[in-house]
């Protein structure tokens, strides 16, 4: 199924009602795509990623398949790393992607950047010739997200039946859910300045140990704060704050300052190949399991969540 519009960029929500209504929705519109010798990418949570391939047969070895669990963890990375990165490597034809961002096990943690990827994906896209089919599941997900599904989808599938969305404004979107950051009750705090970058991230891994983490993982936590207290001197005001904690088997790392992220897609783009700089945000998303960022003209905070497990 593929909706019809004189736009390039074709962005529809498919509500489904079990696993006929998904592969109803989903199959075809696969198919449809490969018949057209369309590429095809389909990047869904496992227990649907199994259905649909086995749903396609032989069809299934021409589709690229990817579990978001794992690809789409952190909701910040997919226009990048999934979406854009298969889309641009195929610029010299159209390509079809479902992507399904947004399951019934995310959390209400997670919610907020998940939704804000979805009204951001629109203008990611502007122009492209490209068509992300996005599943929700109308029978286990709550009402206020099949809602926002609306507000960030020009087109709406349900019961097979296909709409124009009249609520379609993901600029509302992303600004309603530029939430500030609720404050935990204890976390360990640095003030830092353009002096004090190495002192920073040396006390981000050392509380990041202290709170479970290893190996890689550390690494990864040096290359984040890093970058995030990089910005905050270059970008905000010369200095920020520091802060790292634990929750529900996460360490969470939050660096404040004075900066005004006016960008909503700031670390969603891809770099070209000849920009020198503008990549730090870009792998902040990499490598954490979860960004959230919270900007406002006195100042932006950005919080990254990795996990201990």
């Amino acid at each position: 199924m593929t909706a019809v519009t004189t736009e390039p960029f074709v962005h529809p929500a498919l509500f489904y009602r079990g696993e006929e209504e998904y592969l109803h929705g989903t199959v075809g519109f696969v198919r449809d795509g490969l018949k057209a010798g369309e590429p095809v990418a389909v990047a869904v949570p496992g227990p649907n990623l199994s259905v649909l391939r086995t749903a396609l047969g032989e069809d299934a070895a021409h589709v690229r398949f990817l579990d978001m669990t794992q690809a789409g963890r952190n909701p910040g990375r997919i226009i990048p790393k999934v979406l854009r990165a298969f889309a641009d490597a195929h610029r010299e034809t159209r390509v079809r992607i479902i992507g399904e961002p947004i399951w019934a096990g995310r959390s209400s943690v997670e919610y907020p950047a998940c939704v804000q990827h979805e009204a951001l994906i629109n203008p990611a896209f502007q122009g492209r010739d490209v068509t992300i089919l996005c599943p929700y599941d109308a029978d286990r997900l709550d009402e206020q997200t099949l809602t926002d599904a609306y507000a960030t989808h020009p087109l709406v599938i349900s019961g097979g039946e296909e709409e124009t969305s009249t609520a379609y404004a993901p600029d509302q979107v992303v600004a309603r859910y530029n939430q500030p950051l609720d404050q935990p009750a204890a976390a360990e705090e640095l003030v830092f300045h353009a002096g004090h970058l190495p002192g920073a991230r040396h006390f981000a891994v050392e509380q990041a140990a202290r709170f479970g983490l290893s190996g890689i993982r550390l690494e990864d936590v040096a290359l984040i704060v890093a970058e995030l207290t990089t910005n905050s001197v270059r970008h905000g005001g010369g200095s920020g704050t520091l802060r790292v904690w634990t929750d529900d088997g996460q360490v969470v790392f939050e660096v404040r300052d004075h900066g005004h992220l006016n960008d909503p897609l700031a670390g969603r783009r891809p770099p070209a190949r000849d920009q020198l700089g503008g990549r730090g945000l870009l792998l902040v998303h990499t490598l954490a399991d979860l960004v959230r960022i919270h900007t406002a003209p006195d100042g932006t905070a950005v919080r990254c969540y990795l996990s201990t497990s």
